[in-house]
């Protein structure tokens, strides 16, 4: 199902409240909030769910103790929603560290919330940009300049998938 440029905003929006309901709610806690790239208009189909169940994976496997609070399908997009003992920081390090080592890590995003609702850059700890998922550019500077089209990139994040689960088989 595709879904438009006004659900998209409105989603986000609902996201960030939430965000800013969960930091009140757990002011000893850092939020995580999971999400999967999935450019274009369909944001939940059989790779999008096969990047999540990944992403997840990946944190109820990682070396810290993280609390799942929930997950949600929704057709503009997968989201979770995670706390973490550790500061921001030390949280947003193990988020990179996940992003860069889980098998689909390149087609999700954990987003660490600092307290003042801003999610915490890869740079604020010491990491570099995400990188292209076609070229070695920084993935803005492809994203900005319309260096690849859309169908170049979907066609290479299903291929990711489709590798990727045919290997853990």
């Amino acid at each position: 199902m595709e879904v438009s440029l006004e659900q998209l905003l409105e989603s986000r929006d609902r996201r960030h409240e939430l965000q800013a309901s969960l930091l009140r709610r757990y002011p000893r806690m850092t939020l995580m909030c999971v999400t999967v790239v999935m450019p274009g208009k369909e944001k939940r189909n059989q790779y999008s769910l096969a990047i999540a169940k990944s992403a997840m994976y990946a944190l109820r496997t990682a070396t810290t103790p993280l609390h799942i609070l929930f997950e949600r399908d929704l057709v503009t997009g997968y989201e979770a929603y995670v706390l973490s003992p550790m500061s921001p920081i030390e949280t947003k390090r193990l988020a990179c560290r996940i992003e860069e080592s889980a098998p689909l890590g390149r087609l999700f995003d954990i987003d660490v919330i600092g307290k003042d609702g801003i999610p915490l850059s890869r740079e604020s700890v010491g990491y570099g940009p995400r990188r292209c998922l076609l070229c070695d550019n920084d993935a803005r500077f492809c994203m900005r300049n319309h260096s690849h089209t859309q169908e170049e990139v979907l066609n290479h994040i299903k291929q990711l998938v489709r590798e990727c689960t045919t290997n853990t088989k």
